[in-house]
């Protein structure tokens, strides 16, 4: 791995850029360079494949506005994502990093059960895919792992201004302690902005805290799932989910790189939290292939990342947004998301109402989710997705203000 080797050269021979931070940057530039140029050489490559293979999507008629052109247009692109992530991770990031490791297995699991219900959709034409049951049960398989080592994993930490100290001229110095485990997470908006999972058990009693991962894992596995799911109903016309998902990812590199470092995470009040720096070169490689994807995923798309993308890049970003403990912030930085699931629990739960209350159902929207119901209005997809993308920037732009704002 090419993280070691230029870490021993930057240790003896003082390169530029010798420091924590200008090491790391280096390594993201070099993995959001070569996923990038990954994504675009060889996926094109692997949508001729494809093509070849006949791996195309089954549409359904929905009688949206250019919807049987697109039958046919290869499905299972979510490979590019996969591949142009995973490659630069494993020469540029340190993969001995425990958090390196979580989203490895999450970018693997999730893409795997994304895989299985693409081949069925595809090879066994069943257009139901992979039964609901059993795609709930992975997600909450992989919530387990993630919540599991993020509560038990000694590496997982997070350092505490304890003390203060009198320096040689009489300066008083703030003093970070040793680095403690914890269930803590940052509230936005809020000026004490501390929220601990173990509050929420340590009420039933003495030493009742450290069960607090009977609190933990669940909100685990409920975030993973419900980011998951929420990016694959927003994958549904053209370059929406990846561009969304590109801008969620490139504020959460923000979260990485301030939380990793002493400095910044002092001056914006939020918690240190040593080695989470190594996400950002994971991060710059996400983007990098979503950005790369999205090359051949914008409108008129040439492939689909189909469920393969999809669930990966859902569970990619929850578990980042755990790690980070910003996953309070997701309602708002995954906005696009949350709102494409709320337009279909609505338009379930208001039609299920209405029928059992008046005897025939009806629909809040003209369909859902919430982008069908503007390509009903006619709306064309490429202003949809832009104007989606606008509101998504807003939204990543308020979640990192929301640093300093309490």
């Amino acid at each position: 791995m090419l993280y070691y080797l230029f870490d021993y050269l930057e240790q003896q021979y003082q390169l530029p850029g010798a420091s924590l931070f200008g090491f790391l940057t280096f390594r993201a530039a070099m993995a959001v360079l070569l996923s990038l140029l990954i994504a675009m050489v060889y996926g094109k490559r692997i949508i001729l494949f494809l093509q070849k293979k006949q791996i195309g999507e089954s549409i359904r008629d929905l009688g949206l506005e250019g919807q049987k052109q697109k039958a046919g247009t290869p499905t299972m692109g979510g490979l590019i994502i996969i591949i142009s992530t995973l490659l630069p991770v494993l020469l540029f990031a340190d993969i001995k990093n425990i958090y390196v490791i979580l989203l490895i297995i999450t970018t693997i699991w999730m893409g795997v059960i994304g895989f299985i219900d693409d081949y069925i959709k595809i090879f066994k034409k069943d257009k139901e895919g992979l039964k609901g049951r059993f795609k709930i049960m992975g997600q909450v398989g992989l919530g387990l792992i993630v919540g599991s080592i993020l509560y038990f994993h000694p590496q997982v930490t997070i350092k505490e201004k304890d003390t203060t100290r009198i320096t040689e001229d009489f300066r008083v110095e703030e003093v970070f302690g040793q680095e403690m485990k914890t269930v803590k997470t940052n509230v936005p908006f809020m000026k004490d902005n501390e929220l601990d999972y173990a509050d929420w058990i340590s009420w039933a009693g003495e030493g009742m805290a450290d069960y607090a991962w009977l609190i933990f894992i669940p909100v685990v596995i409920f975030i993973i799932t419900a980011v998951s799911n929420g990016a694959n109903l927003t994958d549904g016309i053209d370059g929406l989910a990846a561009g969304s998902s590109a801008i969620i990812a490139m504020a959460l590199a923000i979260f990485a790189w301030v939380s990793g470092n002493i400095q910044f995470s002092d001056y914006l009040d939020i918690f240190y939290l040593p080695r989470v720096e190594e996400l950002v070169v994971f991060l710059a490689a996400f983007v990098g292939a979503l950005v790369g994807f999205l090359w051949y995923n914008a409108y008129p798309a040439q492939v689909f990342m189909g469920d393969t993308g999809s669930l990966t890049i859902g569970g990619v970003i929850a578990v980042i947004a755990i790690i980070v403990r910003k996953e309070l912030l997701i309602p708002m930085l995954c906005g696009i998301f949350f709102a494409e699931s709320l337009s279909v629990m609505l338009q379930v739960g208001y039609f299920k109402h209405t029928k059992k209350k008046f005897g025939e159902g009806r629909r809040m929207f003209l369909m859902a989710p919430l982008h069908h119901h503007f390509q009903k209005k006619l709306y064309h997809e490429s202003k949809i997705v832009t104007r989606f993308w606008i509101i998504g920037i807003l939204l990543a732009i308020i979640s990192i203000v929301t640093l300093k704002i309490r």
